[in-house]
């Protein structure tokens, strides 16, 4: 029983990315790799301890296309690191706690993943994280610009608006910067969206794609239900206006309904873990990997933007541009502009301040 279940989490995750592989992909995924059908990749989480970090690091562990799983934390990573350490899955686990262990948890990463930093209480807006997220971030930037330069960095921390800027001038004044190797993970919003819609519409959510595109904070998260499939064509304008405001909001949901005890950590864990796998697959060679990530674009007027991205071997391999839009989406796009546009301004002066 247990068997079985753990090869269902496992296939469930590595097939989660609706954006499929081939099928002889997928079914050796099924079957699990061995260490002879799948590269060597090491994924380090920094903030491994955390509310969004312990789930991560379980649902990483239970990939088969992570090799070394590298936990690192401030505090108590020795303890989360055992406990994952004993799934019986093809990763070795090695946990790393505080400053002066942090090179040794990030050398020979392929993929960082950053859910580093506060959680978000009743009240506080992303922005009120931004003073001690940021300086976490720049931290943690640093260390990676100096061990390990080439890896694939996904951005977890909020705000992310704010939080993938600062990361890219770290990184340039380190002199390692490489736009297609920093990601804002903004795929909670496409779970999110795919599952309100899926509900509204009353279809089947595994089937259900819906890019999510702009930021990653309230207005600026904008859900394309006009390029949702399967078509729903028994939803109303103000169906989709209702949707779009609850994909926007999903955060403060979470965050309410936990009444100050916390934010959106389990299914931001997923959403972390979904695009990790994307960017696996990518690295890996398969073919047509898409997901919606915060990256360096020229698609706007603006030099990041949440859009559909192609993965490849050296991370991005193609920005998509926005198809076409409805009315209502346009004026969207028109409305978050400005504030998108201010929180990535304050990234950048953050990181260049001293």
């Amino acid at each position: 029983m247990k068997t079985t279940m753990l090869r269902s989490i496992q296939s469930s995750l590595t097939r989660a990315n609706n954006y499929a592989s081939s099928p002889s992909i997928h079914s050796r995924l099924r079957r699990g790799y061995s260490s002879e059908s799948a590269p060597e990749r090491k994924v380090a989480v920094l903030g491994a301890a955390g509310g969004i970090g312990q789930p991560l690091a379980l649902l990483m562990k239970l990939n088969p296309l992570v090799s070394h799983l590298s936990l690192y934390d401030i505090a108590g990573t020795p303890g989360v690191a055992a406990d994952v350490s004993h799934i019986n899955t093809r990763s070795e686990v090695a946990g790393f706690m505080g400053e002066e262990q942090l090179g040794k948890a990030l050398e020979g990463s392929d993929i960082v993943i950053i859910p580093a930093g506060v959680p978000r209480k009743p009240g506080m807006t992303r922005d009120d994280l931004f003073n001690i997220n940021a300086g976490i971030v720049k931290s943690l930037c640093t260390a990676i610009a100096k061990y390990c330069p080439n890896a694939l960095v996904n951005m977890i921390s909020n705000p992310v608006n704010s939080t993938v800027p600062i990361a890219a001038e770290i990184f340039k004044k380190a002199g390692t910067y490489d736009e297609k190797k920093l990601f804002g993970v903004t795929t909670l919003d496409v779970v999110r969206a795919k599952t309100f819609y899926a509900g509204k519409a009353r279809v089947p959510v595994e089937g259900v794609n819906v890019p999510v595109v702009g930021g990653h904070a309230g207005i600026t998260i904008l859900p394309l239900f006009s390029q949702a499939t399967p078509k729903a064509n028994n939803l109303s304008s103000e169906d989709l206006m209702a949707l779009t405001k609850r994909t926007q909001d999903g955060g403060t949901e979470v965050v309410e309904a936990k009444a100050g005890k916390g934010s959106a950590t389990l299914s931001m864990a997923y959403a972390g873990a979904i695009f990790a796998d994307a960017c696996l697959k990518g690295l890996n060679g398969v073919p047509d990997v898409v997901e919606c990530s915060f990256v360096q674009s020229s698609i706007t007027e603006l030099p990041f933007f949440a859009s559909k991205v192609r993965l490849g071997k050296n991370g991005v391999e193609e920005v998509l541009g926005l198809g076409p839009l409805s009315d209502f989406e346009r004026q969207g796009l028109e409305s978050l502009i400005p504030e998108l546009k201010s929180s990535i301004e304050k990234g950048i002066a953050f990181a260049n301040k001293s």
